[in-house]
């Protein structure tokens, strides 16, 4: 093979890549499992635990904040010790704090394990995706890293189910539903046992032999060091957490944290609190309780199966710019009918999720591709936490939302969120699909909007 054939970036997609995709999946599972079941569990959490509206939004946000402190401490540490020891240590701890949480006989308890269940969470966002970047060929690399997260919707549709199948087991029904989040941790646990290692990343360290080894192992003998493209060059990289801010990737920096947080402020508070909100509607009963909040859940999956065509086909910017579009339209449109009743607030909320679900898996795909290696981690892992500050409040918020604002006002606040999103979209995107990983990360080659007018390009 020559020094050019970018093994990598253009290798054939093969039965690795593929069990790659499904143990990186895991993670984004759990994350919409745990996230969602929280909702349903509040049914029985409510009365037994005797929860007021602040510590139901406390419990809420609680995940959400530990995502944050998840997400920016280990992603950086990522970047330091290496994908596989932290893509196997997390599983063990969100299993442990599942099980803990189910366990808990006191508010503040319920607070802390959802908090270090939510770092845990946190932490699997830059280890997984940047692992699986590494490998995957860039014709694919946009829609199988995308299929990760459009899982996790299918984890949330998964809650909504198992709750309620669990919501007759009694008062204490609550304290399944939060443990459950662990047999699902350590069937991923099992599968990624013998994962290898980044060869990128090894490479950026300096790990020669090390990263030649994997090579052979999962592409076969004729394969080396030469094949793989040169943003992950032969010699140890020197990196610290400040260098996504540095140069051309402090807007790089920008771009994601805004429009991450602009799709997970209405997500989260959607998925957290979907129950109340259809209640808010005037849905009454557990056919309509349980079965509305799985409906919208199984939305955001029908909506992420044309997204996965559609960010090779048409690129991320251009979905990206669409979904936003359509969300803020169909958010906005409840609040301007007089007396709206349930029907047009249901399907502003199914447009939504379908919308949400065709491009919120770029989350993971535009900041494992606008990095380079050695801060690839630390990146994902900085935009999973501040797009959990946004989501934290929201989830805090969003029961004194409803009763201040009603139904119809909630979901114009998430229009507003969103129109912000499409602007900032607008005006920072870049295009990475069909590009290599050292093409969209070389200094020498412009990747944003604004880059490309001052050289005399179109946006």
């Amino acid at each position: 093979m020559s020094a050019t054939s970018n093994l990598i970036d253009d290798a054939p997609l093969t039965t690795f890549h593929k069990k790659l995709t499904f143990f990186a999946s895991g993670g984004p599972f759990i994350d919409g499992y745990a996230l969602s079941i929280i909702g349903i569990a509040f049914i029985t959490m409510t009365p037994g635990l005797e929860l007021s509206t602040g510590e139901i939004g406390l419990i809420g946000a609680a995940s959400l904040i530990g995502i944050f402190f998840g997400g920016g401490i280990f992603g950086w540490l990522t970047d330091k010790i290496g994908r596989h020891k932290m893509y196997i240590a997390d599983l063990i701890a969100l299993a442990l704090f599942s099980l803990l949480n189910g366990l808990a006989t006191e508010v503040w308890q319920v607070v802390l394990c959802r908090f270090l269940l939510g770092m845990a969470i946190g932490a699997d966002y830059p280890i997984a995706t940047s692992l699986l970047a590494e490998f995957l060929p860039r014709k694919v690399r946009g829609r199988l890293l995308g299929a990760t997260f459009v899982v996790w919707a299918v984890g949330a549709a998964a809650a909504f189910a198992v709750g309620y199948l669990l919501r007759d087991m009694g008062p204490d029904a609550w304290r399944f539903m939060v443990a459950s989040p662990a047999i699902f941790a350590v069937v991923t646990l099992l599968c990624r046992l013998g994962t290898p290692e980044s060869p990128r990343w090894l490479l950026s360290r300096g790990r020669q032999d090390e990263a030649r080894a994997v090579i052979k192992k999962v592409y076969g003998e004729q394969y080396d060091i030469c094949d793989i493209s040169s943003d992950a060059e032969a010699g140890a990289k020197k990196a610290s957490f400040t260098d996504i801010f540095k140069g051309q990737l402090w807007k790089r920096t920008l771009f994601v944290s805004i429009f991450w947080t602009a799709q997970v402020i209405p997500l989260f508070a959607v998925y957290t609190f979907a129950p109340d909100l259809l209640a808010s509607f005037g849905l009454t009963g557990d056919a309509n309780l349980y079965g509305g909040s799985f409906l919208i859940s199984m939305l955001f999956v029908i909506g992420g199966v044309p997204g996965l065509w559609l960010v090779e086909k048409i690129g991320r910017r251009k979905l990206l710019l669409g979904s936003f579009g359509v969300i803020a339209v169909a958010l906005a449109i409840p609040a301007f009918i007089p007396d709206v009743q349930a029907g047009p607030l249901f399907l502003a909320l199914a447009i939504f999720a379908i919308a949400s679900g065709a491009s919120s898996f770029l989350e993971v795909v535009y900041p494992n591709e606008l990095f380079p290696t050695e801060i690839r981690a630390t990146a994902v892992g900085f935009g999973t936490a501040i797009s959990r500050v946004g989501s934290a409040a929201s989830t805090y918020l969003m029961p004194v939302a409803i009763l201040s604002f009603g139904a119809a006002g909630s979901l114009l606040i998430g229009a507003v969120i969103s129109l912000v999103g499409l602007v900032a979209t607008f005006l920072l995107a870049p295009e990475t699909a069909n590009k290599t990983l050292s093409e969209l990360t070389s200094d020498k080659k412009p990747a944003f909007p604004a880059e490309r007018t001052k050289e005399g390009s179109s946006l």
